[in-house]
């Protein structure tokens, strides 16, 4: 059902689940073609969905989903990062990368790999500003 509710053409070469799916691409076409099925993505019993693939101006790519929690695909999401930088770290050998994540708003990122954390950076826009009471 995943790669059905994915919706794209290409068959990953890495399909891990914890927490969230891990699903791993050959190309940023492979990302860009991908056309969820949000409906199907309900209902698979993750928080969430990372697709990645290696980028071609950019170190790696990705796209997050997560349907279930009323997010069909976050534009920007530090959460991801935190499992992909240390994947993408081992496998390209270095610690300092660039990444774009590409949903409809898209995002760029610098990242550092630093082994037990890692450090995420990029331009962001206010969109909310507020105080909570909390008794």
């Amino acid at each position: 059902i995943l790669l059905e509710a994915l919706g794209g053409n290409a068959t990953p070469s890495i399909i891990q689940k914890s927490r969230d799916y891990f699903l791993v691409y050959e190309s940023e076409a492979d990302i860009l073609n991908l056309k969820p099925d949000f409906n199907l993505l309900e209902k698979i019993d993750v928080i969430g969905i990372i697709v990645t693939a290696p980028g071609e101006e950019v170190d790696f790519v990705s796209r997050f989903f997560a349907p279930s929690c009323s997010v069909p695909e976050d534009p920007v999401t530090g959460s991801a990062h935190c499992t992909l930088i240390p994947y993408w770290a081992k496998r390209l050998d270095k610690n300092s990368m660039r990444a774009y994540q590409l949903s409809a708003r898209k995002g760029e990122l610098w990242c550092e790999n630093k082994g037990d954390r890692v450090l995420i950076s990029g331009k962001a826009i206010t969109y909310l500003r507020g105080e909570i009471f909390v008794p």
